[in-house]
């Protein structure tokens, strides 16, 4: 019972000391919490919000609290039908209340101070700058609504919830009344003003976002302390290849709205209407502002009657080269109807004359009337005819294009193109007319040549009617051949790597080799190089390591033992099996009882080791890892990615990763000063040589338990020097690292590399 006692007292004074740190006298209710006016509120039928549309800064004071027996989640309309203001919650002498007041003191006794304090010190630095991505951690916990009947706001608190630290933090604002204290929240329910945009533009601006970034942005109207409203746009885009970066549009007023949907349905509209000649690339520039380029060139409102214009000029190019195009094509094409033309009467003449005598043969009357009626006049040679090109000539008018006294529109440009597209396609099937003709004459020439020799075997033996009698009871006769079929080259198409489909069974395929072709001295060689020491082991291969490089790799070496075996000890007793087979690890969510390999047992370094000896070590592993080098081949393209804070020489041996966004955060993470980060990209051929870094180069697989894959690592170990490297191109695009537009971000210096065959 005392216990008893002593556990309400206790409850007691903490609730005690929350009231106090609120500034709630329960006795003395401020006015301003008493105080209730009619909302007159009606919730949307059928509103579905899936994110917040507007953050304002709102008066406390203008602010009513109401309190409801539900859910967060539960539906808008029921949570305001049960709601009570917070009068009647603080409300302990009326019996009707009595339960109110005593769910009040239960969700003060379930707060923590430390909990609205963190609130508080949230809103502070609200109040200095608005978050740069607008939405802030908690801020659902700001249940604030906007009555436009009653022209009010109220906060929604459901009791059935477990934090009410954003309650009480507005409640102490309310009973400390500072004047002009604001909070900056989310305003639930409330569609956007229509203020700069209207709503299906900012729809609008969702898709065209969508199609150039391949994400769908967050959209939000936020008012400031002076109740501006500015539309702020959140988003990611791909700034290079699949790497990613977030950006920021910030449109401060109407003008700047309507610039920037303006050019972004423009742009819209040329990429999906003419998706042959137009792909706008995003960029972030060093504001961390969203760009659209085509062909390195920035695309901004201002310049889109320039950029109309001199696309019209280069289209009107286009056509005009075309129509010189199409106009030799159909003048081809009507000289090789002409031949083809001519050769079919050939052709018809020679299979008449042996088809006759093929008749005639088989009567002996048919045989002398054939022999007298072809043997007595000499046949005429047919010889092809020249084509008259004066005469096959097609007059085709040009077009012509004059300069407008006007700017041309975005209609004219897309028709344009239009037209310019049926000429191509116009273009395209003259080719093919032209390729078939080509096929058909070629065809009807063999067939001439077949049919002539045929003709002229028949011919000497006409030297007498004895002698073409007897040719002609001849069982078999040469047979006509048919033209030859042109040969179609067909190109065989190489699949290539695609890391989010292929790099699970890519890992499972090497891992399997790996396995069974390497040896344990190059599986514990391959490890040594997923560590720091491969820059060591490059600097040995060119030549250029020094003792104080192996003496300084041997004290970092000697400081990772210090924390796992008795320094004192000459050796391991234990070595590969320093866990006993009870010993369960999980890997790709299976488990195994595998150990770790060891550096320092690898590389035989003990307490009194000196740099020499590493170096002697360091050598046959590199040895092995040349080796191992050799055992593995790509089994198709793959793109790899080397990320650095310096520009690297392209020699040695080197760790890629198959992620470019992996790789990029590996270099992010790292605490040195960046200003730049250098990315370098290239596509091995298929045969490459190279080492994958699959499980089984991480753990000693002696009781047979390792899972098989790429569990741990996504990169590979590649010869540079075994490749014939140039550069082929560079680009600088910027990857954003920050929370607050304060912070820092990174520009990303692309290198792609070119690996030429050898």
């Amino acid at each position: 019972m005392p216990r008893t006692k002593k556990k309400v007292a206790k409850a007691e004074d903490n609730i005690k000391e929350k009231i106090e740190f609120i500034g709630l006298d329960l006795d003395n209710i401020p006015k301003n919490l008493l105080e209730y006016q009619n909302l007159n509120y009606r919730a949307m039928k059928n509103y579905i919000e899936k994110q917040y549309k507007q953050y304002r800064y709102v008066d406390v004071e203008d602010i009513e609290i109401l309190l409801t027996p539900t859910n967060r989640l539960d539906p808008l309309k029921e949570k305001f039908e049960k709601a009570s203001p917070l009068g009647c919650y603080l409300d302990s002498e009326n019996e009707e209340n009595i339960m109110k007041y005593a769910e009040f003191i239960n969700m003060l006794k379930n707060v923590e101070i430390s909990e609205i304090e963190k609130i508080e010190e949230e809103q502070k630095k609200l109040l200095k700058a608005i978050p740069y991505k607008v939405k802030f951690n908690g801020n659902y916990l700001w249940q604030i609504y906007y009555s436009k009947n009653a022209d009010k706001y109220f906060m929604m608190v459901p009791t059935e919830d477990l934090d009410y630290s954003a309650f009480f933090c507005l409640l102490k604002k309310k009973i400390e009344n500072k004047k002009n204290d604001k909070i900056f929240v989310p305003i639930s329910y409330a569609e956007y003003s229509n203020e700069l945009l209207k709503n299906s533009e900012i729809k609008d601006i969702e898709n065209y976002l969508w199609l150039f970034t391949k994400d769908y942005p967050l959209i939000y109207e936020v008012y400031d302390k002076k109740d501006k409203v500015s539309v702020q746009i959140i988003g990611e885009t791909e700034v290079y290849d699949k790497l990613k970066t977030m950006y920021k549009v910030v449109l401060p007023d109407k003008k700047e709205a309507m610039k920037f949907y303006k050019l972004l349905k423009a742009l819209f509209i040329l990429q999906t209407e003419l998706p042959n000649y137009y792909e706008f690339k995003t960029n972030i520039n060093k504001d961390g502002k969203l760009e659209f380029y085509l062909d390195s060139v920035a695309i901004e409102y201002e310049m889109l009657p320039e950029f109309i214009e001199e696309q019209i000029i280069k289209v009107i190019s286009l056509k005009s080269k075309i129509i010189d195009e199409q106009f030799e094509l159909d003048e081809k094409l009507s000289r090789l109807k002409k031949e083809e033309e001519i050769l079919q009467k050939e052709y018809f003449a020679k299979e008449k004359q042996i088809s006759t005598y093929l008749e005639c043969k088989k009567s002996f009357f048919g045989k002398v009337k054939y022999f007298f009626k072809y043997g007595k006049k000499k046949q005429k040679e047919n010889i092809i005819e020249t084509v008259d090109e004066e005469e096959a000539k097609i007059h085709v008018e040009k077009e012509k294009y004059r300069p407008k006294e006007k700017n041309h529109t975005l209609d004219e440009l897309v028709e344009s193109y239009k037209e310019y597209g049926e000429k191509e396609n116009l273009k395209k099937t003259t080719l093919l007319d032209i390729n078939a003709l080509k096929l058909k004459i070629k065809n009807l020439k063999k067939k001439i040549e077949n049919a002539t020799n045929y003709i002229k075997e028949i011919d000497e033996h006409k030297k007498s009617i004895f002698e073409f009698w007897k040719y002609t009871n001849k069982d078999e006769v040469q047979s006509l051949d048919e033209g030859e079929e042109e040969e179609v080259n067909v190109t065989k198409v190489e699949k290539t790597f695609v890391y989010e489909d292929d790099f699970e069974k890519f890992g499972e395929n090497v891992d399997k080799l790996q396995r069974k072709k390497f040896t344990d001295q190059e599986l514990e060689s391959v490890f040594v190089a997923t560590t720091e020491l491969l820059e060591l082991m490059n600097k040995m291969k060119k030549g250029e390591a020094e003792n104080k490089d192996f003496s300084a790799a041997l004290k970092q070496i000697k400081l990772k033992m210090q924390d796992t075996a008795n320094e004192e000890e000459e050796f391991d007793i234990f070595g590969k099996l320093s866990d006993d087979r009870t010993k369960e690890k999980t890997l790709g969510n299976k488990s195994h009882r595998e150990t770790e390999r060891n550096i320092c047992q690898i590389l035989n370094v003990r307490k009194g080791s000196k740099g020499l000896e590493l170096k002697k070590n360091l050598t046959e592993v590199l040895e092995n890892l040349e080796s191992a080098l050799t055992k593995n081949f790509l089994a198709e393209d793959i793109y790899i990615y080397k990320a650095s804070n310096y520009e690297m020489d392209l020699s040695g041996i080197w760790d890629f990763s198959l992620n470019i966004e992996d790789e990029i955060k590996n270099v992010l993470n790292e605490e040195r000063v960046r200003s730049k980060i250098y990315l370098y990209k290239t596509k091995l051929k298929k045969g490459t040589n190279f080492v994958a870094f699959s499980n089984i180069i991480f753990f000693n697989n002696k009781n047979m338990t390792l899972p098989i894959g790429m569990n741990l690592s996504n990169k590979i170990l590649v010869d540079l020097d075994k490749l014939d490297m140039n550069d082929l191109k560079t680009k600088e695009v910027r990857k954003l690292d920050f929370e607050n537009k304060n912070d820092d971000f990174s520009k990303v210096l692309v290198k792609v590399i070119e690996v030429n065959e050898m």
